[in-house]
């Protein structure tokens, strides 16, 4: 199965393997630029361009699977944890989950895509399990399917991004120190509108916000210096074809205020919780490998501050081309997590 993720600024593809030692293997990956404007606030508002770039992403691949794992971003849908009395067969819970699903969810349910699992005994009263409830508008989960079918794959799977993104992390927090058990890890996703943000402690979320701040003001920043069409400034920037002063008069400030923003939503996070510390800042998403931003981090927040990258510890397959992808990696973390969903029952 594929991991297909669509934002509002590329659309990107992972497909994992095992090796005959039952290691992960990454097999294909490819990411291909979406234009400005196709995809808004979620919203696919370019059908036919967009599935066009999914079809030539499919084809740049190589891959022949067609299987794939897709994701709604946060916003479109609704998740709510709640209990219910355990030893239930699978036809009472269903049951139970809908009347339950009636309370919070602001949509008829037949408007509604719907699904459940059980997260396991509840912590508080002996003998109720603990359910986790995802809905989404119809629709929506209709449009990504209908991308997917256009470029001649099958949709089995449409998480949320969130989720998917948290799962590939979860691999990297097990590889830090004691297995990452009770370190507490701030992640940041930064997107070319947004830049979200969750705090992680054992598989737990503490905390989560969206920021409007992302790649797209770097590619601003650069439209204003140079007089560059938006079109110009986002493949030089891609490329790296920019002028010599580039670095000192428009990366520097960017990577400042970024790391402001980065400070700031932490600040947020500890005057909200208890917690006035994080062990580590992981940073992810397409602008997250701009040069010094770690280190910029690091020094700002004085929390150890690493890039997130999802095929750490992967053996690499060969059609993967090593130098461009330690470049693009944290990039694919959602699509990743997407493509781990092969391996979990």
């Amino acid at each position: 199965m594929l991991g297909l993720d669509i934002s509002s600024s590329s659309v990107k593809l992972v497909e994992l393997g095992h090796n005959k030692a039952g290691d992960l293997v990454l097999e294909r990956c490819a990411i291909v630029p979406l234009e400005r404007g196709w995809i808004m606030d979620g919203n696919i508002e370019k059908f036919d361009e967009v599935a066009d770039a999914v079809r030539r992403l499919v084809k740049k691949s190589g891959t022949k699977t067609r299987n794939v794992a897709m994701a709604l971003p946060p916003s479109a849908v609704i998740t709510k944890k709640i209990t219910l009395p355990g030893g239930m067969s699978d036809q009472e819970l269903e049951m139970q989950v809908e009347t339950e699903a009636n309370q919070y969810i602001p949509f008829p349910l037949d408007e509604v895509s719907l699904d459940f699992c059980i997260v396991g005994p509840s912590a508080t009263s002996a003998g109720d399990v603990e359910i986790l409830i995802a809905a989404s508008r119809r629709e929506k989960v209709q449009d990504i399917q209908g991308l997917a079918e256009a470029a001649g794959l099958k949709p089995v799977i449409v998480d949320v991004e969130s989720y998917a993104s948290r799962l590939a992390t979860s691999r990297l927090i097990a590889n830090l120190p004691n297995k990452g058990i009770g370190s507490v890890v701030a992640l940041f996703e930064v997107g070319a509108q947004t830049t979200s943000m969750q705090v992680i402690r054992d598989d737990e979320v503490l905390y989560d916000r969206d920021q409007a701040f992302g790649g797209t003001q770097l590619t601003q920043l650069i439209v204003r210096q140079y007089g560059f069409s938006l079109e110009e400034a986002e493949s030089k920037k891609r490329s790296g074809e920019l002028p010599d002063d580039y670095e000192t008069s428009v990366l520097r400030p960017f990577v400042e205020s970024m790391v402001q923003e980065i400070g700031r939503a932490l600040q947020f996070f500890f005057t909200s919780t208890p917690h006035n510390k994080v062990d580590y800042v992981l940073l992810a998403g397409g602008s997250a490998a701009l040069p010094g931003l770690t280190a910029a981090v690091t020094q700002h927040t004085t929390f150890a501050c690493t890039l997130a990258n999802p095929f750490e510890g992967m053996e690499m397959g060969d059609g993967v081309r090593l130098k461009k992808i330690t470049r693009e990696a944290p990039s694919y973390l959602t699509s990743c997590g997407l493509a781990l969903r092969r391996f979990m029952q």
